[in-house]
């Protein structure tokens, strides 16, 4: 089978043909860290850690490259606004973005980039750009420096917009601009900003634009020409028609494949801090677990929009937990369930067909089903097998529930503690019993809530009580 993917520049699904045999470069635009992640925020890295793992299942050997934008405008003022060094506040919120990320297991990226890391290489990239011709500093003494939009005639490919038609750019001062959409490349330091937020240059001092930031960092560790750049929908204009343009006109390839997840949504808008309906990761996992948020984000395909909703969510969070109890109780009869299984026809083609997770979570459903029968049929061999494909398909869309990560990582503190939940849970069973022998229910029942009440679900089955969290 041959994995194809929708590309946003050319809108069109698309053989995956790497420029490289057996290798991928994957970019993808990371966050500006000026506040806590939301959950429509960690969408994209979800997304594109399914992305990677299936590259990976492939056979490919992935570089992933995902930048951080520790510094920007946004950054600026919100440290203002609280009184603090920009620089401690992208700090913090780095950490907390870090610890969002471990949360829903998205593994880490080859290499994460601060923009604040890279200064001279965006110096070199803009020193190009003008040396042939695709950008000027201002003359009005700002120390700016503008792509000049007019010098380079695919301007708008990315995004399928018209020059002609776009507003203006609103990222700095239009009166050094030669055309009101030009971009910054380059900021002049202000009089009102920290001095701590300027680097040297070759125009005085000042900062970088956002949109070089990614442009340098891309090329240094992906090359003049990569496979796929990825990103939320929203990056697409102009964040990333710019990438294209400002880097195509330096003289690189950059990226062949354009990848965009769409957004997380409540009540139709996009979820983000200036609508004041952003909900926090940790909020969130108040609700449900980790594992079932993730599940909740991957179920949906990338390029879906998702409107978020906590009815939704404990939906979802159900019927993960059907699929984890099945592996349970596969568990229980097998002793252990198998890592590395066969996934079916049906997974595959899914995930080859632009990385279809919605028809994959769905033939991990019906895989589940057969489980279900051959646990009733006493069938072990079988079983095995099924159980084993259903942790192997899991495990591409990182929600394998017999992961280390999921229980901490810590493997022996986990046999530990299931030893101790089994034996407290197995003494409760045994009162429940004598007191249903002696036809004591209402003491039976009792016991039944008192587990209920822990967040344990009983099963009466032929062979006995069985329980799962």
């Amino acid at each position: 089978m041959t994995l194809r993917l929708y590309d946003t520049a050319t809108r069109e699904v698309r053989d995956f043909v790497p420029l490289e045999d057996g290798k991928a470069g994957l970019y993808v635009c990371g966050l500006t860290v000026q506040s806590e992640p939301h959950v429509g925020h960690v969408r994209s890295a979800v997304n594109f850690d399914v992305v990677r793992r299936w590259l990976q299942t492939r056979g490919y050997a992935v570089s992933y490259i995902r930048n951080i934008t520790d510094i920007d405008d946004k950054i600026l003022v919100r440290s203002a606004e609280q009184g603090r060094p920009w620089y401690n506040l992208a700090y913090e919120m780095t950490r907390e973005l870090e610890r969002a990320y471990d949360a829903l297991h998205v593994l880490p990226p080859t290499y994460e980039p601060l923009a604040t890391g890279h200064v001279p290489e965006m110096v070199e990239l803009i020193s190009q750009l003008i040396t042939r011709g695709h950008a000027y500093a201002a003359a009005d003494g700002s120390g700016d420096v503008y792509f000049d939009v007019m010098s380079w005639s695919a301007y708008g490919e990315l995004s399928g917009q018209k020059v002609a038609e776009m507003e203006a750019a609103e990222d700095a001062d239009p009166r050094g601009k030669r055309d009101p959409r030009d971009f910054a490349l380059w900021k002049g330091h202000k009089a009102s900003e920290p001095e701590t937020a300027a680097w040297p240059s070759p125009w005085g001092p000042g900062r970088p634009g956002w949109h070089i930031e990614c442009s340098a960092m891309s090329l240094k560790y992906l090359g003049s020409a990569f496979d796929i750049h990825g990103g939320g929908v929203d990056l697409r204009f102009p964040h990333h028609e710019n990438e294209q343009a400002q880097s195509r006109a330096a003289g690189h390839g950059f990226a062949s494949y354009w990848m965009h997840n769409a957004w997380i949504t409540t009540a139709g808008e996009k979820m983000s801090k200036s609508l004041g309906n952003s909900l926090l990761v940790p909020a969130v996992l108040e609700r449900v677990r980790p594992i079932e948020l993730r599940f909740y984000i991957v179920a949906a395909h990338y390029r879906s929009t998702v409107e978020f909703s906590f009815e939704a969510l404990e939906e979802a969070a159900s019927g993960f937990r059907r699929i984890e109890h099945f592996l349970s109780r596969a568990a229980e009869v097998l002793g252990e369930v198998p890592a590395g299984g066969m996934m079916c026809a049906e997974f595959l083609e899914a995930m080859d067909d632009d990385f279809g997770t919605p028809a994959a979570v769905a033939a991990v459903y019906d895989v589940v089903r057969e489980g279900n029968k051959l646990l009733a049929g006493g069938a072990s061999n079988a079983l095995r097998g099924n159980a084993a494909s259903v942790r192997a398909m899991l495990d591409v869309l990182g929600l394998d529930p017999f992961d280390p990560h999921w229980s901490g990582g810590d493997a022996h503190r986990d046999e530990k503690l299931t030893a101790a939940i089994n034996a407290l849970v197995a003494g409760l069973l045994e009162r429940r019993a004598e007191a249903r022998a002696s036809k004591d229910f209402a003491a039976a029942d009792a016991i039944r809530d008192q587990l209920k009440s822990a967040g344990f679900e009983l099963e009466d089955t032929p062979q006995g009580p069985k329980w799962s969290l």
